[in-house]
């Protein structure tokens, strides 16, 4: 991962942004995929977008997006792309979904983006580097026990009922906890404003760009058996701002 990489995944988000933007509150087409989720212009637009300038300047990097598929999936650099992480909210009008741009090596995620296109707020995080938000270093915060912890998940459709009953055990003891937010959240926790975020049944277009960027703020992402995330993972995912949550989270979880 290089200084051009970090450039050339901004220029990324400012063109899924572009690509975004003139459909946002306005009309557009949408669908529902096998999996009963969303897709819209919007989406393809902007993944169309990104494919086009990752084509043209890294012919030999492998690319894994949600609504294109897999090109070169076994190059030894990957980029996963996210066009619209919460299309839901995007077609409700409400300005927390985000566009995701990541860079995995050998497995691992080293580089991640959380553009907000209409809000602006971009979150640029990468192995080694401080997380930053709009360009501003930004750190998670203090937060060692459960029961002063705010606690955050998208929605309980993504829960099967077991990984529901584990939710709801981690959120028993915690201050308190929100639904709704896709990869905003995690923006909200590398700004310190949330303390953990607890998912399931993510791809790695969903989680690849959030682990650099969690990470150079001072948190921590794993999956819920407390191991790394990279290509391989399950899609269950633990994201703490305070290193010192994971072990009582993990354990709630595994209960």
């Amino acid at each position: 991962m290089t200084e051009d990489d970090i450039r050339l995944a901004q220029r990324l988000a400012d063109a899924a942004g572009e690509a975004i933007r003139p459909y946002f509150r306005a009309r557009f087409t949408s669908e529902r995929k096998a999996d009963a989720s969303p897709v819209t212009e919007a989406d393809r637009a902007a993944e169309s977008a990104m494919r086009a300038i990752l084509e043209a300047e890294r012919p030999q990097d492998g690319i894994v997006g949600e609504e294109y598929g897999a090109t070169r999936e076994g190059a030894e650099r990957v980029w996963v792309l996210d066009p619209i992480d919460g299309t839901r909210s995007f077609v409700a009008g409400r300005a927390i979904f985000g566009t995701l741009v990541a860079l995995v090596e050998a497995g691992a995620p080293v580089l991640g983006v959380i553009d907000q296109p209409v809000q602006r707020e971009r979150w640029i995080g990468a192995v080694g580097r401080p997380t930053t938000l709009n360009g501003a270093p930004i750190n998670t915060r203090v937060c060692g026990t459960l029961g002063d912890a705010i606690l955050a998940t998208t929605g309980p459709a993504y829960f099967k009922p077991d990984e529901m009953a584990a939710y709801h055990r981690c959120i028993a003891p915690a201050r308190d906890s929100i639904w709704g937010g896709d990869c905003y959240n995690y923006g909200l926790l590398s700004l310190g404003q949330l303390d953990a975020v607890v998912e399931a049944g993510l791809k790695l277009y969903d989680f690849a760009a959030l682990v650099p960027v969690v990470e150079g703020a001072g948190g921590a992402m794993r999956d819920w058996q407390g191991g790394r995330l990279g290509a391989e993972s399950k899609g269950q995912v633990v994201a703490v701002g305070d290193a010192r949550l994971l072990e009582p989270i993990l354990a709630l979880l595994n209960a």
